[in-house]
């Protein structure tokens, strides 16, 4: 923490969760800055006296991180170390009430959609002029774009609509202007989230859009990469698909959750598909464009999954064989339609599942990551780190897929492509060389 006699009046953005939360810190970051703040993010110095975290509440272990961070910040404010804490974002919005009589000492509480409210709180307006400009957290060469908030879908896990509201897409005019916004300030890779792409325009332009969306993005001058996630598998839109194909910017990648491979454990999760359905839809994908990375994330232990339902998933993932997959143990969030069930997997054997599809997840992207070694890839490089210059290809997002290593004597710049061929490789990792 900071020591008295720093200098005052500096805002120092904490931001945890997903990369939607990234997005909205930095909105925030880009509206205090267009007010004449003095404003850092995650700052390693400690040095700020207003302090803004930004939450998330999707699992146990999320809230659980940020309840901790908020507490720093409440007893440094305590022991005169901070002036002010403001809290925003999903837990929040979800709990402010109650999060306000545990913690009295933070400030004040802000919901997902109250970024005016906080910029009144600080004395700052909101900037029209300012929407599409965002200052970035992410190095320069690729960005998140927010292409819709909330969702409309029914799952009976998901806290995300209590938090985040039902699904609202930003028009295509707006989301060109902010890519076209970012190119110019050098970003290469656009990586397109919402709680659900594949819902996109319904709400403004009544239809599934998001093919347009993206063959107007694909347009835009400088944008060598653009990146889906996340997808969701029931009513996906497969034109879109036709549009992947086809344009060289968008990447052959597509992060869609699944869930689970049972078809009764679906029903009971309410996802709107079976089994069946989704082995066709991924038969299709991989027929239409050829040569895709797909990932997907799974539920281990939702109320009422017997053994063999749990079985089926595995041998689901066996057969599938996706490129990347993440499980989470399941978490019993109240107010949704799970809550009203029995939590009826011990914790124990949540873990052990989840461990389970890990497993053989790992014997599959060692499987396939040998796969690669004597071919050329065009690689993004991200940071240098350890004697490495460390990148990825188009079939891998930040932070959550394989990384392409290559020594730091043969020279690149961060941000820049190269063109390099592997050599060698582990379960998530490639090692190479610059062609």
């Amino acid at each position: 923490m900071k020591t008295k006699g720093t200098k005052r009046n500096k805002v120092n953005i904490v931001t945890l969760g997903c990369s939607k939360n990234l997005v909205d810190s930095e909105n925030i970051f880009t509206q205090l800055k267009g007010n004449g703040y003095n404003v850092t993010h995650e700052s390693q110095k400690d040095d700020a006296n207003i302090v803004i975290v930004n939450t998330c509440g999707f699992i146990d272990n999320a809230k659980q991180e940020s309840v901790d961070t908020i507490l720093r910040y409440a007893d440094a404010k305590e022991a005169g170390l901070v002036d002010k804490v403001y809290v925003t974002g999903c837990l929040s919005h979800r709990y402010k009430d109650e999060l306000a009589v545990e913690i009295p000492t933070v400030d004040a509480w802000f919901g997902t959609n109250e970024l005016p409210r906080l910029l009144k709180t600080l004395k700052a307006d909101y900037k029209q002029e300012l929407v599409g400009e965002r200052l970035l957290t992410t190095p320069a060469h690729y960005a998140y774009l927010k292409i819709a908030e909330g969702c409309d879908r029914p799952c009976s896990f998901c806290a995300i609509p209590l938090m985040r509201g039902g699904h609202v897409s930003r028009s295509i005019d707006e989301l060109v202007t902010e890519a076209k916004s970012l190119a110019r300030r050098g970003t290469k890779e656009l990586i397109l989230i919402a709680q659900d792409l594949t819902y996109y325009g319904l709400d403004i332009y009544k239809k599934r859009n998001l093919s347009e969306l993206l063959n107007h993005l694909a347009d835009v001058e400088g944008i060598d990469w653009i990146r889906l996630q996340y997808a969701y598998p029931s009513g996906f839109p497969l034109d879109v698909l036709d549009v992947m194909r086809e344009r060289s910017n968008i990447c052959k990648y597509l992060d869609m959750p699944l869930q689970s491979g049972s078809t009764e454990m679906l029903k009971l999760m309410r996802r709107g598909i079976t089994r069946e359905k989704t082995e066709d839809l991924i038969k299709t994908i991989r027929d239409k464009v050829p040569g895709i990375a797909l990932r997907t994330t799974l539920i281990a232990g939702h109320p009422g999954e017997t053994e063999e339902m749990f079985e089926e998933t595995l041998e689901f993932v066996e057969r599938t064989r996706f490129d990347r997959l993440g499980v989470f143990a399941y978490s019993h969030e109240d107010q949704t339609h799970s809550f009203t069930m029995p939590d009826d997997v011990p914790a124990d054997v949540k873990q052990q599942r989840t461990d389970d599809i890990m497993a053989v997840q790992q014997d599959i992207s060692w499987s396939l990551n040998q796969e690669k070694i004597g071919n050329t890839y065009k690689v993004l490089f991200d940071r240098k780190e350890g004697g490495y210059f460390i990148g990825r290809t188009e079939f891998d997002s930040p932070e959550v897929d394989n990384e392409v290593l290559i020594s730091a004597e043969q020279y690149v710049r961060v941000g820049d492509f190269a063109n390099v061929k592997i050599n060698n490789a582990e379960e998530f990792d490639l090692y190479g060389q610059l062609v």
